[in-house]
């Protein structure tokens, strides 16, 4: 099957973290096998701006991976669409599958943004708490995104990393520390990294054992969606509680109820 990417430019991580994860997944399910293909929007600097910007060139990659006829397609870029307003994700997902149809092949879209709520909403996740690279302005954003789509965070960290390129080359393990200043008081889940450039698949079981809370990523939750998308079992070792084989239903922190 044909993976299809639509990144920003200076994005340098989910052309590892998904293959790696799905590469992980080939090991449970040896006939499913995957290719990956990406096109790329202009993006440098994590800023508003350039963010619009580059949204409004995910039309001419959408048209470029039709011609590779992929099987599916993940926009891979969380901020950019939650920094056009609540519940752009639908819109975006919508554009993007109509300008693939125009081109004459409607492959299923996923957005990495969608993808973080959706997958939490089906898991029963009532409440987050999470880590971020980006300034404080735009986590709140991604937090108020998050909120009007009926789940609760509990902290966010800013990490404040402005330049794209430095988010990537992060080390994935400083998360393991980072969660050591982070409230999860209430949390019925971390996300530990919410931004599909900021590595954090190595870090993923680890901060699970040290907090004994489930754990995913945005990059995790836009493979899940996308394994739904092409009907295959949402499954993968090493990836945190959602993609797990055997993950036990969410027991909500908030409420004491089990979803």
């Amino acid at each position: 099957m044909r993976i299809g990417q639509i990144v920003p430019s200076s994005n340098t991580t989910m052309e590892t973290e998904i293959p790696a994860i799905l590469r992980g997944r080939e090991q449970l399910h040896p006939r499913d096998r995957f290719t990956f293909h990406s096109s790329r929007m202009r993006m440098k600097k994590v800023t508003k701006e350039e963010l619009a910007a580059m949204d409004r060139d995910s039309l001419r990659c959408a048209a470029e991976l039709a011609d590779a006829e992929v099987d599916v397609v993940g926009y891979a870029c969380l901020v950019a669409i939650m920094s056009m307003g609540r519940g752009y994700h639908c819109t975006s997902q919508q554009a993007l599958h109509a300008r693939m149809s125009e081109e004459g092949h409607p492959a299923p879209v996923v957005t990495s943004a969608g993808a973080l709520v959706d997958e939490l909403k089906l898991a029963g996740v009532r409440s987050v708490s999470m880590v971020t690279p980006y300034m404080p302005a735009l986590t709140d954003l991604v937090v108020d995104y998050i909120k009007d789509q009926g789940i609760d965070v509990i902290d966010a960290i800013a990490l404040s990393i402005p330049d794209n390129l430095e988010v990537g080359r992060r080390d994935p393990l400083a998360l393991v520390r980072d969660v050591d200043r982070l409230n999860t008081k209430g949390a019925d889940l971390v996300v530990l990294s919410a931004c599909v450039q900021m590595p954090s698949l190595q870090a993923i079981q680890i901060v699970e054992d040290k907090l004994g809370l489930p754990v995913t990523s945005a990059a995790a939750c836009t493979t899940k969606s996308m394994l739904r998308a092409l009907k295959l079992e949402p499954v993968a070792p090493d990836a945190g509680f959602l993609l797990g084989t055997a993950a036990p239903a969410i027991h909500s922190a908030a409420t004491g109820a089990t979803s």
